[in-house]
């Protein structure tokens, strides 16, 4: 299945520090990299480069334009009515090597 992975699309973080957050992708680096940001001020998720295997898409997106700074993705989430939203965390679904599986 490949993931839609696009400018302004809702992500969850699935890895990392800040696994179960959600953020917006602002730009979109490579096919195996993005870069996000939740505004921090929002979601606790500051502006980074992050790999796609570590973020889980969702249907929701907002209306930026690539590159779009803090304050733009804060007003487009905020026009979209999905501050509520952004600040749910989510727990993360991983589905890899359980502690059962390691020797």
């Amino acid at each position: 299945m490949v993931k839609v992975i696009d400018v302004g699309r809702v992500v969850v973080k699935v890895l990392g520090r800040e696994a179960g957050r959600k953020a917006v992708v602002v730009d979109v680096v490579d096919e195996s990299y993005v870069v996000v940001t939740g505004p921090k001020s929002l979601t606790g998720v500051r502006r980074r480069r992050v790999n796609i295997n570590h973020i889980e898409p969702t249907d929701k997106r907002v209306e930026i334009k690539r590159g779009a700074s803090d304050e733009e993705v804060l007003k487009a989430v905020e026009a979209a009515g999905l501050v509520e939203y952004m600040r749910e965390r989510v727990k993360p679904q991983f589905f890899g090597i359980t502690k059962a599986e390691v020797r």
